[in-house]
């Protein structure tokens, strides 16, 4: 006699060989959106700006009210500053700020690229960089003056001396980071030097170079109004100081604002590359 067992419905089997998905805890900041919560925090300071301005918490000479200010932008757009127009100011800034970024990068992501792939490179230019990148720059702003004199060129260099050790060290700590693994895999697949730079190296370091050149962006716009105390006629920087001798904190927050949505432009370009050539970024 044989036994007879008795199959599962097949509705319960269907049931069964559905999978469940867990989702893990969310860890840190998480990854839902912040905006408004910075929005907020924004109009709360902006509030609490006009608060202490209007009560008089401050004297109106140090602290403006926050619509003098914006009726200040209107008239420096209207009539410029220092004689020259508003655009004019900005436009010198970008220059200064632009071409130095442009010969940062260039000499910073090749050199520091080197320090993580060679010894002797790192060996050689290890020590002068690591010795004056906690220097702030106004402390070697006097040898730009006297090696280089007061034209466009002194300034130019402080910027690049300021940005182009985050470049440089953010490259060699992205090829610092590279799991040796993935080299030992490229090469037993028979991977040549360049194709395990090209297609190994590079792209590993690819996130931290990125990192190096959006912190090196925001030295380089806090070192602008260094630069151009060197005998300049142009630029936002020049304009904060030359409006700070004479207690105009109304233009002072202007050129401030000015700088800080530039910066804020800038910062936001590097992400939208970030998100572009390494979307992979955080997700691994």
């Amino acid at each position: 006699m044989s036994d007879i067992v008795q199959a599962p419905p097949i509705a319960a089997g269907r049931e069964d060989r559905q999978v469940k998905l867990v989702k893990m805890a969310s860890f840190g900041a998480g990854e839902k959106s912040t905006v408004a919560i910075s929005i907020a925090t924004a109009l709360a300071i902006l509030l609490l700006w006009w608060l202490v301005s209007a009560l008089g918490v401050v004297p109106h000479l140090f602290l403006p009210r926050p619509d003098e200010v914006l009726t200040q932008i209107g008239a420096i757009y209207r009539d410029g500053y220092a004689g020259a127009s508003l655009s004019e100011h900005v436009f010198a800034s970008l220059f200064r700020i632009v071409v130095a970024a442009l010969i940062a990068v260039s000499a910073g992501i090749p050199l520091g690229l080197l320090m993580g792939l060679n010894r002797w490179a790192k060996g050689v230019l290890d020590a002068p960089i690591e010795f004056y990148w906690p220097l702030p720059p106004l402390s070697y702003l006097p040898l730009m003056i006297i090696w280089l004199g007061i034209g466009e060129t002194s300034k130019i260099t402080l910027l690049v001396l300021a940005m182009f050790a985050p470049i440089c060290l953010s490259a060699q700590a992205g090829v610092r980071s590279l799991p040796i693994e993935r080299v030992n895999a490229a090469r037993s697949l028979g991977a040549s030097r360049l194709q395990l730079f090209l297609d190994i190296v590079l792209p590993s370091a690819l996130p931290e170079i990125l990192t190096g050149i959006r912190i090196a962006l925001g030295v380089g716009w806090g070192t602008l109004v260094a630069a151009e105390l060197i005998a300049s006629t142009r630029g936002i920087g020049f304009m904060i100081m030359s409006a700070s001798q004479f207690l105009a904190t109304d233009v002072v927050f202007v050129g401030i604002g000015i700088i800080a949505i530039c910066a804020f432009t800038f910062s936001a370009a590097i992400r939208f590359l970030e998100a572009f050539f390494v979307p992979w970024k955080g997700k691994l």
